[in-house]
């Protein structure tokens, strides 16, 4: 079921018929089916919604919505909207941390396409005192994202984090080495479709490597965030930080915009460092089948959206 549900979306995610349908009804209004997921097209949109998170207490990062670009023109334009968006956010005065992925910068035309560009986008990002998220995409950009992070670390831009995935056989050791560099490391469960030779299957296993992985980045990593909607893991994470006498402090949870609200204000009610990922862009449809793979009950959510907005 689990592996099912997220091959059933990510081959939903390449129709071009439900992206045109979504493009036509998704964002159609303020009440739109897809905004409950998607802060909105507009960098506008995306600081309005960050400073309402902000009031509430929560911590934040921007994701400029993109990926796969397959053209240096492309690629060029993606590195123009991140440099406007730091330049929007310093403006804003809302907190300085955003997100990208290396298909968005080129990775696919060549290395030195996609290195030369992440380097415009953390020349500003590290003037002004940015964090960057590195996000990690499927299995086959695992080796490069970790490469290129790491070229860009030892060029001085210590100004980085990576994500990676619990549920890649291989994570273990990219976790010890994202450690040892001395990098922060955001853990998720992962969210693209994997064959059995590269990744777990079933739900327990992932979970159970994900714990695993939580308590490793915990004793040994760098400020981690541990990134779920898993009431289970939260509450296990919390019981192994305060077994081990870790401060809430050298740790924070992360969610994503939309998903489990009541459990962010639980968390910061509580006095947990939690930090929401906040989407926005033209390009919001793939990102939003993989959120629906993950969490198949938001189904009934869009399906009640899309009759409502027809």
């Amino acid at each position: 079921m689990y592996a099912g549900a997220k091959a059933l979306f990510f081959a939903l995610s390449r129709s071009t018929m439900l992206k045109r349908l979504a493009s036509r009804y998704g964002m159609a209004s303020p009440d739109s089916f897809a905004r409950r997921f998607i802060a909105g097209e507009r960098v506008e949109e995306a600081i309005e919604a960050a400073r309402a998170l902000q009031s509430r207490g929560l911590r934040l990062t921007l994701d400029y919505l993109g990926e796969s670009v397959r053209t240096r023109s492309e690629a060029d334009a993606a590195v123009q909207e991140y440099v406007h968006l730091i330049e929007v956010i310093v403006a804003s005065g809302i907190e300085r941390n955003i997100s990208l992925k290396l298909t968005q910068l080129g990775v696919d035309i060549d290395r030195a396409t996609c290195v030369e560009n992440l380097r415009r986008i953390l020349e500003p990002a590290q003037r002004h005192e940015f964090f960057v998220r590195l996000d990690m995409e499927n299995s086959a950009y695992t080796d490069v994202t970790l490469d290129v992070f790491e070229t860009l670390w030892n060029q001085g831009y210590r100004n980085i984090g990576a994500a990676l995935q619990s549920y890649l056989y291989r994570t273990e050791a990219d976790a010890r080495r994202m450690n040892a560099l001395g990098a922060r490391v955001r853990l998720v469960k992962g969210a693209y479709k994997e064959p059995a030779s590269v990744a777990y299957q079933d739900k327990a296993d992932v979970d159970a490597a994900y714990v695993r992985l939580m308590r490793l980045l915990l004793d040994e990593g760098h400020y981690p965030a541990i990134a779920t909607h898993d009431e289970a893991i939260l509450e296990q994470t919390r019981a192994y930080a305060a077994e081990r006498g870790i401060p809430t402090d050298r740790y924070e949870f992360q969610m994503l915009y939309g998903i489990r609200r009541d459990l962010q204000a639980s968390l910061v009610a509580r006095g947990y460092r939690m930090r929401v990922y906040v989407p926005f862009g033209r390009q919001w449809f793939p990102y939003f089948m993989r959120r629906l793979g993950e969490r198949p009950a938001n189904i009934g959510f869009v399906i009640r959206g899309i009759l409502r907005e027809r």
